[in-house]
């Protein structure tokens, strides 16, 4: 699969979290061939925790599957762009590439406001590539939050 057709398949996993009413983010996991391990979107109201991410909630569905913390090889996509809590938890697990679609100008840790994968003082290497599905990515955000916008 390229990769618009694993943010087509992260984008799918995002309208998940619209159910619940969280901000629609959906991530896949994917290994060296190409399967994907586990999928994540944000579950933040879902479970009160503001930990739950979707790369997170995706990152400990993948650590429990292959039965180890280290997803070395391993490949993450994610529809927005990670934010520090998240990049953090990307490179404490050894993930060693990163695809994102929309950028946060506001909260971006992997290239808009900071960018910690790719800081020469990190420990891990991370191969980033964003902006793909950029447009796609961005006009599922911004639907739910006019939608969410309209309910106030």
């Amino acid at each position: 699969m390229n990769d618009q057709e694993l943010m087509r398949a992260a984008l799918a996993v995002a309208q998940n979290a619209g159910a619940s009413g969280d901000v629609p983010v959906g991530a896949i996991i994917i290994n060296s061939n190409g399967e994907i391990v586990s999928t994540g979107h944000n579950e933040r109201e879902l479970l009160s925790d503001p930990t739950a991410h979707a790369e997170i909630v995706a990152i400990r569905r993948a650590a429990e599957k292959v039965g180890e913390w280290r997803l070395e090889n391993h490949t993450i996509v994610v529809t927005l762009e990670p934010c520090p809590m998240c990049a953090g938890a990307i490179a404490q697990s050894r993930i060693s590439t990163v695809i994102f679609g929309a950028w946060d100008e506001k909260a971006g840790a992997v290239g808009s406001v900071w960018d910690l994968l790719r800081d020469p003082r990190a420990l891990n290497k991370v191969e980033v590539r964003g902006g793909v599905l950029a447009e796609e990515c961005s006009a599922m955000l911004k639907e739910f939050i006019q939608g969410v916008r309209k309910k106030d």
